[in-house]
């Protein structure tokens, strides 16, 4: 069975985003003052091929430790879409 995965990582809370800084300040700078904080992450999706959805959820687990995500700046979140 092929189940859908998206995978969110996003840069940990303690740490400088510096990307989120840079897009904070062009929003400023284009008038939009009103938001106050930005953080830039990234939105993965995988299809993944397996015989339930814990064996879906353990290849997408796999995935984010070993490629998708770095551990020592960022978080995961996994979320399985029917």
């Amino acid at each position: 069975m092929t189940y859908h995965v998206q995978i969110k990582v996003m840069p940990l809370k303690d740490l400088l985003d510096p990307q989120g800084k840079a897009v904070l300040g062009g929003l400023q700078n284009l008038g939009l003052g009103a938001v106050a904080d930005v953080r830039v992450g990234k939105h993965i999706t995988l299809d993944i091929e397996a015989a339930n959805e814990t064996e879906a959820r353990q290849v997408a687990e796999d995935a984010s430790k070993k490629l998708l995500a770095n551990p020592v700046m960022e978080f995961y979140e996994i979320e399985l879409i029917n």
